[in-house]
C-alpha cells in the first residue's frame, strides 16, 4: 500500500498573528484556533495547514505530512528509514514518522482506526 498525497502542512512561526494573517491574504480559512498560539487553516479540499507559535530562540521548521490511509495494512519498503512507527496522536490520528535519504523527517498521518 502507498500513500494517498499530501495530508498536511505542519508549520512553525515566531507570530503567530502575522502567519495567521499571511495565510488568510493567500486564501486559507482559520478553522480552529486554540488560544495557545496554534490552529488549523484550511483551503479548500488542499492539506490543512497545522501552524504552531515557537519562542524567539528557536529556528521555526516546517513539516510534511502525507496521507495514508489504513495504519494497520502499510507496509513501507524496507529501504525506507522507518523513525517512528504509527502511534496514537493527541489529535485524533495515528501518526509514523520516516526519513529521507536527505536525512529531512517525513509524516505519515493516518485515521484511527
Amino acid at each position: 500500500m502507498a500513500t494517498d498525497g499530501f495530508e498536511a502542512v505542519f508549520m512553525e512561526t515566531r507570530n503567530w498573528g502575522r502567519t495567521a494573517k499571511f495565510l488568510q491574504t493567500l486564501g486559507f480559512e482559520l478553522e480552529t484556533e486554540t488560544g495557545d498560539g496554534s490552529g488549523v487553516f484550511r483551503n479548500g479540499s488542499g492539506p490543512y495547514v497545522v501552524v504552531i507559535e515557537v519562542p524567539e530562540d528557536r529556528e521555526p521548521a516546517m513539516q510534511l505530512a502525507l496521507r495514508v490511509p489504513d495504519a494497520d495494512a502499510f507496509r513501507p519498503d524496507p529501504a525506507v528509514d522507518v523513525v517512528s512507527p504509527f502511534e496514537d496522536t493527541h489529535y485524533g490520528t495515528r501518526e509514523m514518522t520516516v526519513r529521507d535519504p536527505d536525512g529531512r523527517l517525513w509524516s505519515l498521518q493516518a485515521p484511527k482506526g
